[in-house]
């Protein structure tokens, strides 16, 4: 367990105010545009690594085009996810799977329900059985869960890609031959030296970190710790900008802030274009499983599914990773022209 103890003494230690901006809220919120949805309210209810739970409810509910015929029969399984869920990726994947069980299958149809959370939310939501997949981000976290036996489950889904972009002006003169950690050192040594002696030529160098236990604040924090540095647990990292939201929030704030961040090709391409237009891409991680800036994601089945749910469960991770299945749906999921995922290998 000493992995979540690792999340646990970072991510839950008391938030200093290293910024704060009244104008943007600094708790998560959500918003999602996807078509035979029933959409929500909620509130992610986290408190400590992998803790349970007790108040999770769906971000969105799908039924396959079915409408009425689907509810009757309700939600017959519940899949935890971030950023494919707000991008879209959950909901076709659900409407897709509904189609196949209904058509393929000869059940009668129902529901899927989508709940929003990142990837330390989506296993806490896993482990206490309020949902039965989770398709999250982080193989070291996901291997805990599963030699726990809280999995019985795992399979490699898609490819998902982390993105460091920032302000076109680039107050920290990165260049494109600098690797991702040659990247992080001059964002980190520049956002010091304006500390110190404020620019009046251009905007100060800042760093937005989504700072929530997310995948992508996990990889930021693992960068950031290979090149010696720890701005989240210093005072005077003023140009560290805690800001605990999801992937497309986060990312609109860098845009509105002038910003770097990390986020994920599937965000950026989902983005609006008055959002990407305001950043440009300094660097994109590839297909290369030893990329460094690889996101890949894994679906796990829990092993708290009831009864009733088991069999649809079973049948959606043979789905998700036939060719003819999810694979498909990523092949064909485009935003803007653009497909925003990668077949897993």
């Amino acid at each position: 367990m000493l992995f979540f103890d690792f999340l646990h003494d970072i991510f839950t230690r008391q938030r200093n105010s290293h910024t704060s901006f009244s104008e943007l809220p600094d708790e998560k919120s959500s918003s999602h545009h996807n078509s035979h949805v029933y959409h929500v309210n909620t509130e992610a209810n986290f408190t400590s690594a992998l803790a349970p739970i007790t108040r999770a409810r769906p971000s969105a509910i799908y039924d396959g085009g079915y409408g009425e015929q689907a509810e009757r029969r309700g939600v017959c399984l519940r899949i935890a996810n971030g950023g494919a869920g707000q991008t879209g990726l959950i909901g076709a994947w659900a409407d897709a799977f509904i189609r196949y069980m209904v058509s393929k299958k000869g059940v009668e149809p129902f529901q899927v329900a989508w709940y929003l959370g990142d990837t330390t939310e989506s296993l806490a939501y896993l482990v206490a059985g309020d949902v039965d997949i989770a398709v999250t981000y982080n193989p070291a976290a996901e291997s805990q869960v599963v030699r726990s036996g809280d999995a019985t489950d795992i399979a490699y889904v898609f490819r998902d890609h982390f993105m460091l972009v920032g302000p076109p002006s680039n107050p920290a003169g990165l260049n494109d031959s600098d690797d991702i950690q040659t990247m992080f050192s001059k964002i980190v040594a520049s956002g010091n030296a304006d500390i110190a002696v404020p620019p009046r030529s251009r905007p100060p160098t800042r760093f937005l970190s989504r700072y929530d236990k997310s995948a992508t604040n996990i990889k930021e924090s693992l960068i950031f710790a290979t090149i010696g540095q720890v701005p989240w647990a210093l005072d005077y990292s003023k140009w560290y900008h805690q800001y605990p939201r999801f992937p497309k929030e986060s990312l609109e704030a860098a845009a509105d802030l002038s910003e770097y961040t990390l986020t994920d090709k599937g965000t950026w391409l989902d983005a609006a274009q008055c959002v990407t237009s305001q950043l440009k891409t300094f660097k994109i991680g590839s297909d290369n499983a030893t990329d460094l800036l690889l996101n890949p994601a894994h679906a796990l089945a829990g092993k708290r599914v009831s009864a009733a749910n088991s069999d649809t469960c079973k049948a959606f991770m043979k789905w998700v990773t036939s060719a003819n299945g999810g694979q498909k749906v990523i092949e064909q999921f485009e935003k803007h022209g653009q497909v925003l995922y990668s077949k897993a290998p």
